[in-house]
This record gives structure tokens, C-alpha cells and sequence, in this order.
């Protein structure tokens, strides 16, 4: 009888040891099999998209706070009471992790009006392919201003931004360009930036467009052609002023009376808008003239002596 009893101790111990080894190798096993299926889903996971525009603008926080505190403090020190940190966490959160083909009017919602403010009446100045020009002139005359000029095209203008829904969430390589998707970050800003510019306008409000490109001055595809102009109220513009500047010297593609003026006029005229249109506006062209001071176009007068 001892005898059997410690064969079947033996046995027991046998099995139980089997069974542990069995349990540590089905463990091992396990480990394995999940570290290969987490290998295989990393290896797999979306990689950050590749878009033909530049990625978004390295130190993009500092570069927003940097210009929202800038304008609030040294510029426009009335508009001191906005909150510079929620700006630029509604921006943020307006697209970072999203796929940058899929913003939405409501994604910007919120930093809209966080960052909007009052446009006082007969300074808005509109402008398309005049982009150096008019911003100049902006700069040495502050009674106009364009929406580069407000908080929200201050602090955007010239950078670029795009999320993306893989980690880090934000694409610093590459954004998409409109051609590529229209709801892009970039294009959707602009837009509602610009729609809500041209509904602020109030009393005389101005444009200043390119009399020099040969496709006409007036683009009915631009943002001021497509968005602005029938954005503006005719209830609180009173008249629009078009600027029609020329480069010194030329080309002089298109004047007052040109096609695509005209397109723009019958445009206003048919919103009840009060049109004048100027070729080559003196105090403009005056700052055209810095850069080419002994042309022509830059005569002030002649001596008739």
C-alpha cells in the first residue's frame, strides 16, 4: 500500500508540474500573440497625409498668443478685455485631430466670437490682388482697415495650420491645398473670417482692386467677388468706393469702365449699393510712387516756366 500511495504522489506531482509548464507556455504564448497584434496595428496605423501645401507654421501657439497680445495691448489696448488663451484654444480645437478635408463652419464658431469686435463705419477696405499694396497703405494710414487688419486676420495672417487624426494631431509637413479639398482649415477660416468682415461694414466702405492683370480686376471666384460683396448690408453701407490701382508704369489692363468693373457695378447696383469708381486713386498711387519716384505716372505737377 505505501508502495501505491507514493506512486500516486509521484503522478499527482507529475501532472501538476505538466499542467504549470502547459499554463506558463499558453502565457508566454499569450504575450507573444499580443505583442505581434500590437506591433501589427502600430505598423498599420494611418501615417500623417501628405498635402502639396506648406505644413502648419512651426510654433504656431507662441506665434498666435505672440500676435493676439500684441494687438490687444500695443495696438488696440480697448479691446484689452479679450481673452487671449480661450482665442487660441478655440483654434486649436477647431482642428487639431481632425482630418483637415472635413471643417465644418461650426469647428470655427466658437473663436469667431471670441475674437470679433466692432469695425468703426467708413474704414473697412476691401481688396483683391493687392495684397502688398493695400496692406501698406493700411499701415501708413490708419483711418482704413482691411481684415488683415482686425484681431482675427492679424493674428492668422501668413501662417498656415492643419490637423490630422493620427498622433500628434497636428500635420507640421504638409496642409491641403484648396485645389485638394475645399473644406480645408485654412479655406473655411478665411471664408467665415471674411463673410463676418463684410457684414461689420458700415457707411462708406472701399475696395481696392489690380487694373493691371490682364484676366480683369474683378474675379467673380475671389473671396471679395464670392463672399464679400454679397455679404455687405445696404442697410448700413451707404456708398462703395472701388480703387482701380495700376502698377506704375503699367500694364493698364483695365480701367473704370473695363468688362469686369462693370460686372462688379451691375453686381452692387443690383443690392441698391451707391457706386464710385477711381482709376488710380492719388493717395495710393502716391505710395506706389515711393518705390518709383522719377516715373512719369509719379508727376505731381509741371512747370509751366
Amino acid at each position: 500500500m505505501p508502495l501505491q500511495q507514493g506512486s500516486a504522489r509521484t503522478r499527482q506531482r507529475t501532472v501538476l508540474l505538466v499542467g504549470i509548464v502547459v499554463l506558463l507556455a499558453a502565457l508566454v504564448l499569450a504575450v507573444v500573440l499580443a505583442s505581434l497584434l500590437t506591433h501589427g496595428r502600430h505598423e498599420g496605423s494611418p501615417k500623417m497625409l501628405k498635402w502639396k501645401d506648406r505644413g502648419t507654421t512651426k510654433n504656431l501657439q507662441e506665434v498666435v498668443l505672440g500676435r493676439c497680445y500684441n494687438y490687444i495691448t500695443a495696438q488696440f489696448p480697448e479691446l484689452g478685455d479679450k481673452d487671449c488663451l480661450k482665442i487660441w484654444e478655440s483654434l486649436k480645437d477647431a482642428f487639431v485631430y481632425k482630418n483637415p478635408c472635413n471643417i465644418t463652419a461650426e469647428d470655427y464658431q466658437p473663436l469667431m466670437e471670441l475674437a470679433s469686435h466692432p469695425i468703426p463705419c467708413n474704414k473697412s477696405l476691401f481688396w483683391s490682388k493687392t495684397n502688398d499694396l493695400v496692406h501698406r497703405y493700411t499701415k501708413s494710414n490708419q483711418n482704413f482697415l482691411t481684415l488683415e487688419d482686425t484681431l482675427l486676420g492679424y493674428m492668422a495672417d501668413r501662417i498656415s495650420w492643419c490637423g490630422d487624426p493620427s498622433a500628434p494631431g497636428i500635420n507640421y509637413e504638409s496642409c491641403p491645398k484648396r485645389s485638394e479639398c475645399e473644406s480645408n482649415p485654412g479655406s473655411v477660416f478665411w471664408k467665415m473670417a471674411s463673410k463676418m468682415f463684410a457684414e461689420a461694414a458700415c457707411g462708406v466702405v472701399q475696395v481696392m482692386l489690380n487694373g493691371s492683370i490682364e484676366a480683369g480686376a474683378f474675379r467673380s471666384s475671389s473671396i471679395f467677388g464670392s463672399i464679400e460683396v454679397f455679404n455687405l448690408n445696404p442697410d448700413k453701407v451707404s456708398e462703395v468706393h472701388i480703387w482701380l490701382m495700376q502698377d506704375i508704369g503699367g500694364p493698364q489692363s483695365e480701367s473704370c469702365s473695363g468688362h469686369s468693373i462693370q460686372r462688379l457695378i451691375s453686381i452692387l447696383e443690383e443690392r441698391n449699393f451707391k457706386i464710385i469708381c477711381e482709376d488710380n486713386y492719388r493717395p495710393v498711387q502716391l505710395l506706389q510712387c515711393v518705390h518709383n519716384p522719377d516715373h512719369t505716372d509719379c508727376r505731381l505737377c509741371t512747370n509751366s516756366t
